[in-house]
């Protein structure tokens, strides 16, 4: 016992942290070590009323646990009712006392050697800089596209350099946003269905970091629209999810099982088509949310006025989200981009839901113990659950239609990773892992970081 506190005493009780200053920090940063860029996923960017200057989201604690987030509603086109009008504000570095991405801030900072740089202001020195693209998460991600060019377009200015390439650290959905730039720049090529690549966005792009980013789409996506998003003991309400295109565009891909029976058989649904959620019930067309609506609206004419907005909006957003996966995988040839991928693979993450026959009907159960009967001989955790983050697959994170590595990758799968690193943390806490930490700025700063 006596050994053992001494040896505690002396630290070797402890769990070995590497230290990243004396690892990557230098006298002398490199002069050509390119700017990098973080890019903060869903929720990630803070919004405010230009108006009053009040912080909408995250906004003061308790706001956080608002039921229904009415307030991140956005205008539905050809809807009588007005919405609050929210620009970006900083990114949402802590928020209830969780820190999301003021660590990885920092790290760069202090163990990487960049300095803090803003966009419009010119850089006279050889520090490396680092920026922050904040945006409006909820908008369509083309549209977040086309400002992060403007935003880049603005770094290179600052530097003198018209042929300047970035690095870019993206969590999540921005992850997403930073792809669809890679491959096709400013171009929306969202209505139709022909995917021109024309790797516009690749050439001013370095190295980019995916962190715990659904390349293949989240099956949490679903049940969001189905039950509301969770955030913090609240929840935003599904009738303000549906008015977010970007929330339709993080939907598992086509190419994926995201529906089963509950005797294991695979559904052939396609969760991009509106009868779909008709026939089920789920979203705006749930009887429950569209009563909560009419409530909300005192004018009656206006609420129904508002319900077929938000269904013909419904119909545009999901179509275009359809084809937002398939513009993500489809081949780049030409492509010399490879992407650095990080993510969890030690939390069971929703993968699949499961329709099952109850009372004469057929119900859709997003979670394990949600199933009213089961079948002795399957493994339901198992069914409907795969390793992950807690919100995104490992499958998904690394553009693979199955979970199984012996299993071919599907050939529209096309997702170029050049490297990959498999972390124990959780979706939100991914940018204050050490691993991630380490292996990102061995990324960066290495002047060859091989795999």
């Amino acid at each position: 016992m006596g050994v053992t506190v001494v040896a505690c005493a002396l630290g070797a009780c402890g769990t070995p942290r590497p230290d990243l200053a004396r690892l990557y920090r230098t006298e002398a940063a490199r002069a050509d070590q390119p700017p990098v860029i973080v890019i903060p996923g869903l929720l990630g960017t803070r919004l405010v009323d230009p108006a009053t200057g009040e912080e909408v989201w995250p906004g003061r604690l308790f706001s956080l646990f608002d039921r229904s987030h009415a307030g991140l509603a956005l205008p539905v086109p050809g809807s009588p009712i007005a919405t609050r009008d929210l620009v970006p504000g900083g990114i949402t570095d802590r928020a209830a006392g969780r820190d999301f991405y003021g660590n990885i801030l920092e790290v760069l900072s202090q163990s990487g050697g960049y300095v803090p740089g803003e966009p419009g202001t010119r850089v006279t020195d050889a520090r490396p800089r680092l920026y922050v693209f904040t945006y409006d998460w909820r908008r369509d991600n083309v549209e977040t596209a086309r400002r992060l060019d403007d935003f880049i377009e603005a770094i290179r200015r600052d530097h003198g350099r018209p042929d300047l390439r970035v690095d870019v650290v993206a969590h999540s959905m921005g992850g997403l946003i930073t792809r669809y730039y890679a491959r096709y720049g400013t171009s929306d090529v969202l209505d139709s269905n022909e995917f021109p690549v024309d790797l516009a966005g690749e050439a001013k792009l370095r190295r980019v970091a995916l962190l715990g980013t659904p390349n293949l789409g989240s099956a949490e996506a679903l049940h969001s629209f189905i039950e509301g998003f969770r955030v913090g003991p609240g929840r935003v309400a599904t009738e303000y999810v549906a008015t977010m295109p970007s929330a339709y565009q993080l939907f598992p891909h086509a190419i994926t099982q995201w529906i089963v029976t509950s005797d294991g058989k695979e559904l052939a649904r396609d969760q991009f088509e509106r009868d779909i959620w008709r026939r089920f019930g789920w979203s705006i067309f749930d009887d429950r949310v569209r009563v909560r609506i009419e409530a909300a609206i005192a004018d009656p004419e206006h609420a129904a006025k508002h319900l077929s907005a938000l269904e013909a909006a419904f119909d545009r957003y999901i179509e275009r989200a359809r084809r937002f996966t398939w513009s993500l995988t489809v081949p780049t040839p030409g492509s010399e981009l490879r992407f650095a991928a990080f993510g969890g693979d030690c939390d069971m993450t929703p993968a699949r839901l499961v329709v099952e026959e109850h009372q004469g009907d057929s119900v859709v159960r997003l979670r394990p113990r949600d199933l009213a009967a089961r079948h002795e001989h399957l493994d339901y955790e198992a069914l409907m659950l795969e390793p992950g983050d807690g919100t995104v697959t490992k499958a998904s994170l690394l553009g693979r239609h199955v979970l199984d590595p012996r299993i071919p990758r599907h050939r529209y799968a096309n997702v170029e990773l050049g490297r990959y690193v498999f972390l124990c943390e959780s979706h939100s806490q991914l940018t204050g892992n050490i691993t991630f930490q380490d292996n990102l700025l061995d990324y960066l700063l290495s002047a060859d970081p091989g795999r």
